[in-house]
């Protein structure tokens, strides 16, 4: 196996182009995982911790380029007010040792359906940018994700950043996993408020193939709320409207029985956890009112 170390950004580029086969590692938190299981064996390693671009944030404009190799330590630290959403999902990862090298541009290079970022990221309609010799795009994360642990790069692309818009709203994360903490999600929820544009923004992570958005049920909730005049009065948030959200969002699943939980746990967990996030961010709403 191949081990390549490029020192800047355009020399990775190049690297990709020269090597397409090879996997990207930064953090190395799923990729030393499978290689230590003799998973799979990838012809080489493209090292990408010594591309001091990737490790950036800014704001620009309305949105947040965050560098694909910013760590969940520093999205917590640095970013909670930002990217709140985000930030409550990284507090779930792993543990400090996990979250001190884990990145967002690997949980979006693995693209498990249980990666804890997704559900956050499709709930703030997040885009990808990707880029190779040939130059730069940018992915929304709706088309991101194309099937199980597959994403939309093409073979000579890396990952480069993630662009988020700044919140105009509250934003919440759940998760349910096996046990409080250092464990894989068994199911997850993000949900982010508009009210600028009075819509709702959702992500389910490993409820599905992939990580995926509710739809139809963020449509009810929105709808709900405006015909009600809560975007205005911002009153309670009725507990049949949350309730009936998350039953919409339970029928945009599609789990399946693994051995960290059933389907039919997996949709009742979805259920309650979106009645809960949307009542949670509701609350905070009306608090900053």
């Amino acid at each position: 196996m191949d081990f390549l170390q490029p020192g800047t950004w355009a020399e990775a580029l190049a690297a990709r182009a020269e090597h397409p086969g090879a996997v990207p590692i930064a953090g190395g938190t799923d990729v030393m995982v499978e290689l230590n299981f003799d998973r799979y064996r990838p012809p080489a390693l493209l090292d990408l911790t010594r591309v001091s671009e990737l490790t950036q944030w800014s704001v620009e404009g309305p949105a947040v380029r965050l560098g694909a190799g910013v760590t969940y330590t520093r999205i917590i630290n640095e970013l909670g007010c930002q990217l709140p959403g985000l930030a409550m999902a990284s507090r779930t990862v792993g543990s400090p040792q996990i979250r001190n090298r884990g990145t967002v541009g690997g949980n979006l290079g693995t693209a498990s359906p249980a990666g804890d970022a997704h559900p956050a990221l499709l709930a703030a309609e997040a885009e990808v940018e990707v880029a190779s010799v040939r130059g730069t795009r940018r992915i929304p994360i709706t088309e991101f994700y194309v099937g199980v642990k597959r994403n939309a790069r093409e073979a000579d692309e890396l990952i480069a950043a993630i662009w988020i818009n700044l919140p105009s709203g509250p934003q919440q994360f759940s998760k349910i996993g096996t046990r409080n903490a250092m464990a894989i999600a068994v199911c997850s929820f993000g949900l982010a408020l508009y009210p600028d544009r009075r819509m709702v923004g959702t992500g389910i992570g490993s409820a599905a193939p992939t990580p995926r958005i509710a739809a139809e049920a963020a449509q009810f909730l929105a709808e709900g709320l405006e015909e009600a005049g809560l975007w205005e009065s911002r009153a309670e948030l009725p507990r049949s409207l949350a309730v009936e959200f998350g039953t919409r969002v339970k029928e945009s699943a599609s789990p399946i029985d693994d051995v960290r939980g059933t389907a039919a746990y997996r949709l009742h967990s979805l259920a309650i956890m979106a009645a809960r996030t949307a009542s949670w961010a509701w609350t905070d709403y009306r608090k900053a009112g």
